[in-house]
This record gives C-alpha cells, structure tokens and sequence, in this order.
C-alpha cells in the first residue's frame, strides 16, 4: 500500500535571500538578494493506495475435433520398388479418408524419407534393400469419426500410428469463462486484504492475463514403430476417449483501496 501527499512550495529566488540575509548579520558588505514577487502553494496528489493480486481458474471442456498422425512404411529391394508400394497404399488411404468426407485441406503429408538398409554385419556394409516412410496428418476430424478413420486408414495401408490428438474448437469462450472466474477469485482476494486493513475495495487499475494457449491438445494415444498386425489391432479395437480437456487462466489484478 502506498501514500504519497505532498505539498510543495515554490519560492523562486528564495533560498539565496535566506543566504543573503545570513551573511548580512554576519557582518559582510554582500548586497542584499531580492525577495520573489510572490509565494506559490501548490498540492500535489500521489499514488492512490493500491494493492496487487492474482487470480486463477480452471474450466473442463470435453473436445470436439481430433487430429491423427500416422505413417506408411515400405521395403523393398530397390528404390523404385519401395517407392512405387509406398505411393500405392499413400494413395488409398488418400482416397478412403476423402470417401469418409475428409477434406483435402485437412490432409497433409508432413513428411517423408527413403533410405537404403545396409547390412552392417557384412565388413563391406552392402545395401540390402531400402525403406521408405511418408508421414500424414488429417486434422479437423469430428470426434465421433475419429475411430472409423483411424481403423479404415490402416485398412488402405497405413501401419505406423504416431498419436491421436484431441482438441476443443469452444476453447476461447472456455477461455472467457476461466477469465471470468479467475479476475473474480482476484477480487475476493483482494476484498479479503483490504477488510483485513479497514478499507474496501474501490475498483481496479491495471490488470495482466497469463497462459492463453489456444493449441491445448493432449495425445491419448500413441503408437509409434508398431508392427503392422500390431497396429492394425489397436486401430480396429481403439475405442475414442477423448476425456476433458483443461482450460486454465491466469491474472494479475492491481486494485484501488480506499
């Protein structure tokens, strides 16, 4: 808490008449200062009193849409051969996720790699063969889809699942609400204090917001490098949990007491 009240005087010239009138009675010949014309008071407010808390709040919010990232992996003996049996089950599951009325716009191939598989227990380290991965993200996936897709995905020939993601596209008016509640908590907080220093709360000056992450997400599932027949199991059997997803806020609120 702060209290500032000043009252200054402004006395132009002041300081050196008192000087002047100090050496006079000493007995030096200096010529006497000239007093100011006038003598101004002024007052000056200072800081009101303040006193600065925080507030948070959490909201649940079951999500809506999920994101899943899988891979199609290939070997084959020669570069072509791989490729060309990568591209083919790339392609159906292409065509089976815009036949489950998946948007295009919502299938990115985000990555991919063709390497050769060299025998490393030979002394010449000679190429076997080569394997190559081409990675998929769908995104914007309706809830309720998200188990078809993901089993149909490996049908066409996906046999690499990296994570199913779940998100909530209510997240900002969750977000408004954990605000609300947060700044309320502050404010509780701050009423406490005050009643506490016989004063009341008389409204807020400054306020700070803290963790806005529109990206919450968390992955319920993963299941990356997994044998084909392992994956294709999991997928057929996944049952989609998406549980809750928390929204949290947090703010810094200066009040003004009185």
């Amino acid at each position: 808490m702060r209290q500032n009240k000043k009252r200054t005087i402004v006395t132009a010239g002041l300081t050196a008449a008192i000087a002047a009138a100090a050496i006079g009675a000493a007995g030096c010949s200096a010529a006497p200062a000239q007093m100011p014309d006038t003598i101004r008071v002024e007052n000056v407010e200072g800081a009101k009193d303040t006193i600065t808390v925080t507030g948070q709040e959490e909201v649940k919010v079951v999500p809506d849409m999920a994101q899943i990232e899988y891979a199609v992996y290939t070997q084959g003996d020669t570069a072509e051969a791989c490729q060309t049996e990568n591209a083919e089950h790339l392609n159906q599951t292409i065509e089976t996720l815009t036949g489950l009325g998946v948007e295009e716009t919502s299938i990115q191939t985000s990555a991919y790699s063709l390497n050769p598989i060299y025998d490393w227990n030979s002394g010449t380290q000679n190429i076997t063969g080569y394997e190559m991965t081409t990675r998929i993200t769908v995104s914007d996936i309706p809830i309720d889809q998200a188990g078809e897709i993901l089993s149909e995905s490996v049908i066409a020939g996906i046999n690499q699942v990296d994570s199913v993601s779940y998100f909530s596209s209510n997240y900002d008016a969750s977000y408004g609400e954990a605000l609300k509640g947060a700044v309320a908590m502050a404010q509780e907080k701050a009423q406490s204090i005050a009643e506490a220093s016989g004063k009341s709360v008389a409204g807020i000056s400054h306020v700070e917001e803290y963790g806005y992450n529109p990206q919450v997400r968390y992955s319920s599932y993963s299941g990356a490098n997994k044998a084909v027949a392992e994956t294709a199991a999991a997928a057929m059997d996944m049952a989609v949990m998406p549980g809750e997803v928390s929204v949290e806020a947090q703010v810094s609120v200066e009040f003004v007491i009185e």
